[in-house]
């Protein structure tokens, strides 16, 4: 018996790294996977249906309307509902601001924050309506971060706005589903895959000792969080990286300077070390260690 059996599962941008382990996860703990993915799903597919699972493919591009709510609909008719959607799909046009064009910034964007919106819009639909119909199953949205959407990284200014910005669409949604039994949450990965696999830093250790960067680890969280057992967890961001499990705790009020009836400009200029204290005056850094 899996955590997930009877479950069914769209995982989009599967066909390869996270998502590739993702749909391999979910089908071996019980759910029937729509592996979808715009460069092929049918390899996936294979491997799950020779392990004993259930699996379809799906071509369609996450940041098309019409297509996600095919996507959707090809679920419901396939296997008879949708319980889990793992919101994945990525891709990367690194430049610095300076150098990045439109076309790379556009392309980001939709594939990333469009991407994650339009299978999550018409999910929602689907599963309002069933929740105004009497339906009480529990539904999951997983969404994918990043680091760089929670910290900014140099020369991803399209890719890490996106994924800042699926940050707060995940934080709306969980405010907005969760009445009808869904609640929506989202996983900063660190792992190796398509995107990360020319770099030395994630490659597997030499000496076949653990291997802290396999994105199966980080499918764990992601089945875990698409459990019944998970229904009190909502609207929350994790980092996953090997056996650690940071739960994130996003925009604290670090210090506060206050002056009845307002500041002037000569206020804030001498009231700055009240302000910063001891506290870092750049960007925010990730106080997770590598």
């Amino acid at each position: 018996m899996g955590a997930l059996d009877g479950k069914v599962a769209i995982v989009s941008g599967a066909g390869q790294g996270l998502g590739r382990a993702h749909a391999l996860t979910l089908a071996a703990e019980g759910a029937s996977v729509v592996v979808n993915d715009v460069a092929g799903a049918q390899p996936v597919v294979d491997e799950i249906t020779a392990a004993g699972g259930r699996a379809v493919a799906s071509s369609a591009s996450v940041s098309d309307w019409k297509a996600t709510k095919e996507l959707v609909d090809q679920a419901v008719d396939t296997y008879g509902d949708l319980h889990a959607l793992v919101n994945n799909a990525g891709i990367l046009r690194d430049k610095m601001s300076f150098s990045m064009d439109e076309a790379e910034w556009d392309a980001v964007i939709d594939v990333h924050l469009k991407g994650h919106f339009c299978l999550s819009h018409h999910a929602a639909v689907l599963w309002r309506e069933q929740a105004k119909g009497g339906a009480s199953t529990p539904r999951r949205i997983i969404n994918t971060t990043s680091e760089a959407g929670l910290f900014g990284s140099a020369g991803q200014a399209n890719y890490a706005s996106a994924k800042g910005g699926i940050i707060t669409l995940t934080w709306v949604l969980a405010r907005e589903l969760g009445k009808y039994g869904v609640t929506v949450n989202v996983i900063a990965p660190r792992a190796r895959t398509q995107m990360t696999d020319n770099m030395s830093f994630f490659a597997p250790p030499a000496d076949g000792g653990f291997d802290r960067y396999d994105p199966f680890h980080v499918s764990k969280a992601v089945a875990w969080l698409a459990t019944d057992s998970t229904g009190d967890i909502n609207g929350q961001v994790f980092i996953v990286i090997g056996g650690d499990v940071h739960l994130v705790r996003p925009f604290d009020i670090a210090n506060t300077i206050h002056r009845d009836g307002g500041w002037t400009v000569e206020e804030l200029i001498a009231a700055r070390a009240e302000l910063f204290g001891d506290r870092p005056t750049g960007p925010p850094m990730t106080g997770v260690a590598s």
